[in-house]
């Protein structure tokens, strides 16, 4: 098929996808809420025989993991054959939502879907029916003349931090093996300007208990010879910033360019910060939040205002959230961070550090043919030039995809942009720019054919 003809069924199309976009909506599909395991099931039933009307061999299954026995929330395998000895692509995306119970800023109900300004409102319109949305379309504009080989695997429990992820990959590891997989879980950089995800900061997390004394003491008695393990543990915390307030941890990996320029207003708007509040870091805004490690304390064990008393304090615990820049090895950084710990504790206080979480970072083979083709296509789809944007989350699983099939080209793709409100009240998709993404995703599948 020709790409003017596709491009035109596409168009055609297009008002069905945005119709089965809304009856996705219309199931509360929460995983973290036991009271939807139904619904989960019913969102599975219908992406499956969405999925098999466009000629996709399709089931829902579930696993049970080995390890936690562990059953996974239901998911979808699917498989449609192109010509013979063609690429496989396997297409990745997730039918559960986030809850929306307690989120009393809601303009519409969130399970209705309201469409307005060229926009769909409604849980999981963006995270992530958007993202199986564009897959069905691309798959529909071909129809019978499919150039590759496609799989998908719709998962069922991606915000709930994916818990049976590896036990599922393990379980179909035949099936879900391809050339390229495309990860729909992402967003552009805005409703305009497509984007391929090329790197997400890892995530480790750590606790960190100073010691300064056995017991309590009078802090009239004794205070002035030793200082009390709380404000030894806070001007621990306090060197883990530099006078710039950039991390002081040595041998972490940082870039400080990114493709895109990051408004400081829009920034500020964003986050809510108070006036007058300096930035910290430094190089382009962009990668102090996408490629270069951050530190946050994220909670303090230590006594509460209302129940002080005049004591010293014997010992103070933090949590420390550490993000580092894609490509960084969450070991080799938990082992740095540990080490400057231990290193800088405040007049010989004894500093215990506890390594609780790891999550990999992910870095984008830019120069691979999946990469280049799919920035064409982007770039095409949208008329205008395709970015690299980065992600100060995580996700982690992509680290799994990367270990049990190591041959596979893998891209980070999505349609949310920054008015998405994914996770929050009045979540919501815009249209164009989910057909544009669906044409970009439909064009690769001709070109990497070809």
């Amino acid at each position: 098929m020709e790409e003017t003809a596709l491009r035109e069924k596409m168009t055609q199309d297009f008002p069905a996808i945005v119709g089965f976009l809304k009856e996705l909506v219309k199931i509360p599909s929460v995983s973290s809420l036991p009271e939807h395991e139904k619904d989960m099931v019913k969102s599975a039933q219908f992406v499956r025989s969405q999925l098999e009307d466009a000629g996709v061999d399709a089931k829902v299954i579930q696993v049970t993991d080995p390890n936690t026995g562990e059953v996974s929330r239901p998911a979808i395998l699917g498989v449609k054959a192109g010509p013979e000895n063609a690429p496989t692509v396997l297409l990745y995306a997730h039918h559960d939502v986030q809850p929306a119970a307690g989120q009393s800023g809601w303009d519409t109900p969130p399970f209705e879907p309201v469409e307005k300004d060229g926009r769909l409102y409604g849980r999981g319109s963006s995270d992530d029916g958007a993202g199986i949305a564009v897959h069905l379309a691309a798959l529909r504009a071909w129809g019978e003349e499919l150039p590759v080989t496609v799989k998908l695997f719709i998962e069922g429990e991606e915000e709930v931090g994916s818990p049976t992820f590896r036990a599922l990959l393990e379980q179909n590891l035949d099936f879900m093996r391809s050339d390229v997989i495309m990860v729909a879980d992402s967003s552009n950089w805005d409703p305009e300007t497509p984007a391929l995800t090329s790197g997400l900061r890892g995530v480790l997390s750590t606790t960190v208990e100073v010691r300064t004394l056995t017991h309590a003491v009078h802090s009239g008695e004794f205070g002035g010879v030793a200082l009390d393990a709380l404000t030894s543990l806070c001007r621990l915390l306090a060197t883990l910033h530099d006078e710039k307030g950039r991390v002081a941890v040595p041998g972490l990996k940082r870039e400080l360019e990114a493709d895109v320029d990051y408004p400081e207003a829009e920034l500020r708007e964003q986050m809510g910060m108070v006036p007058g509040l300096e930035l910290i870091g430094e190089g382009d805004l962009a990668s102090r939040m996408w490629s270069q490690p951050a530190i946050s304390v994220i909670g303090l064990d230590a006594p509460t205002v209302a129940n002080s008393s005049n004591t010293l304090i014997p010992s103070a615990a933090a949590r420390i959230s550490m993000r580092i820049a894609p490509g960084e090895d969450p070991l080799s950084a938990a082992a740095a961070l540990q080490k400057y710990l231990e290193n800088h504790a405040p007049f010989g206080a004894e500093v215990k550090v506890t390594i609780n979480e790891l999550g990999p970072s992910y870095a984008a083979d830019l120069e691979a043919e999946a990469t280049k083709l799919m920035h064409e296509a982007l770039t095409d789809a949208f008329e205008k030039t395709s970015v690299n944007i980065g992600s100060g989350g995580s996700i982690p699983f992509i680290a799994t995809f990367r270990e049990l099939i190591p041959e596979a080209q893998i891209l980070v793709t999505g349609v949310e942009d920054p008015l998405s409100q994914a996770h929050s009240e009045n979540e919501s998709q815009d249209l164009e720019e989910m057909r544009k993404a669906a044409l970009a995703e439909a064009l690769f599948f001709g070109r990497l054919g070809a």
